[in-house]
């Protein structure tokens, strides 16, 4: 089995499942658990980077977070 075999199967399972993947994406747990790493990632950004790129970091998150979970 090689790397294109790999890949498709992947598609095909993506395909196959996409109303539940997106369902799932939606849910209250993704909310949950998506805040959760979003906002550690950004507090981590926020302590290495100047502080000039803070406001950046956080409309970033906003964004990433608008796409995952129900809120």
């Amino acid at each position: 089995m090689g790397i294109d075999d790999l890949v498709n199967q992947g598609k095909d399972f993506l395909e196959k499942n996409k109303d539940q993947i997106e369902q799932t994406l939606k849910s209250d747990q993704a909310e949950d658990v998506s805040d959760k790493a979003l906002d550690a990632a950004a507090e981590f950004v926020k302590k290495i980077a100047p502080d000039s790129v803070d406001t950046h970091v956080d409309g970033v998150r906003d964004n990433i977070d608008k796409a995952i979970g129900n809120e």
